[in-house]
């Protein structure tokens, strides 16, 4: 049935899609040995773009009536279905993600709205959100610059090639959480295993890479002026999230973030449990367990690994659980 043919309905029913798996010099293995993505024995996959509506490198729904569709096509037949009342967007706003890191990735920037209006409205900013799934016991973080740091500083230090002695970088865990404000300098450590919550925008600024050389023996490209420019300097240290707990019984719910891009949840539930009825679209990411969403009548699969887009008009959604579950859910600002 092509595209076309679905008529709008009332109900709009959950979506999942066929992951983008991406190749990097720094990417591993843990996509496929622990998020069970089909990257067979290699083991250089860095990424794997969950549910991204970016018109470069758009998901593609797996199954169901809309099988082969974009997300943009599915929104544009029926917007309140997906957002809910009074919320609307051409484009879905969030960007889902897991990265695998066995190397530093570079130290990079993302603009801001304002910088970005200056010389290209069309192009969104970018805020994200990391949640660690496993890193090694060496693993640490870089989120923001120390305190004091002005641009002065930080190109001198840039110049020397220590942009280190900057950073404020600490180590992680399974479990945390941090939140990186568009014009935040960062970058993800080595042995590092995460999923990241983002704006959907792919703009990357690159101001150092750890003076690494290519396999050609050359540094890879940088956009330090750009950079630059992004980068908020009253902003400082970003530390890590402090979960807001509530426990029900069965049911533990922590409150990793809210902001006016996104918020997150993170549930660990042994029971079944009904989602909450926010009018709202519902992305949730399985970190833990395995069970089913139950959906009007109809069942999807939840196991590590998998992401599913609940619209605001699906009705009537319960997770039953099999094996004890913890999943994030996120919902669009």
């Amino acid at each position: 049935m092509s595209l076309q043919e679905v008529q709008s309905t009332a109900t709009l029913l959950p979506l999942e899609f066929t992951p983008l798996l991406k190749r990097a010099r720094w990417g591993g293995e843990r996509l496929g040995t622990i998020l069970q993505k089909p990257i067979g024995l290699e083991g250089d996959f860095g990424e794997s773009w969950e549910l991204s509506d970016h018109p470069e490198a758009p998901t593609l729904i797996a199954s169901g009536e809309y099988a082969g569709s974009t997300l943009s096509e599915v929104i544009g037949q029926n917007p309140q279905a997906m957002y809910g009342a009074g919320t609307c967007y051409s484009t879905f706003p969030l960007l889902i993600k897991f990265i695998d890191a066995t190397d530093r990735l570079s130290l990079q920037v993302h603009p801001d709205d304002s910088h970005l209006a200056d010389f290209d409205a069309r192009k969104a900013g970018k805020s994200e959100a990391w949640v660690i799934l496993d890193a090694a016991p060496d693993s640490r973080i870089y989120a923001g610059l120390k305190a004091g740091v002005d641009a002065d500083e930080l190109g001198a230090h840039l110049e020397q090639g220590n942009v280190e002695a900057c950073l404020h970088s600490y180590p992680v865990r399974p479990g945390d959480c941090v939140f990186i404000p568009a014009g935040t300098l960062h970058a993800i450590g080595e042995g590092i295993l995460l999923a990241e919550v983002q704006q959907t925008s792919d703009i990357t600024y690159r101001l150092f890479d750890w003076n690494r050389l290519d396999q050609s023996g050359q540094p890879r490209p940088l956009h330090v002026e750009q950079a630059f420019n992004s980068i908020n300097f009253q902003r400082g240290p970003v530390d890590l999230l402090e979960p807001r707990l509530r426990q029900d019984a069965d049911h533990r719910v922590e409150t990793l973030l809210e902001s006016s891009c996104f918020s997150i949840r993170r549930h660990q539930s042994a029971s079944p449990l009904r989602l909450s009825s926010v009018n709202r679209a519902q992305i949730l990411i399985v970190l833990e367990g395995t069970g089913q969403l139950q959906c009007s009548a109809e069942s999807y699969e939840l196991f590590q690994g998998k992401t599913l887009l609940v619209p605001a008009a699906a009705s009537d959604c319960q997770i039953v659980v099999e094996h004890e579950m913890t999943f994030l859910e996120v919902i669009p600002g």
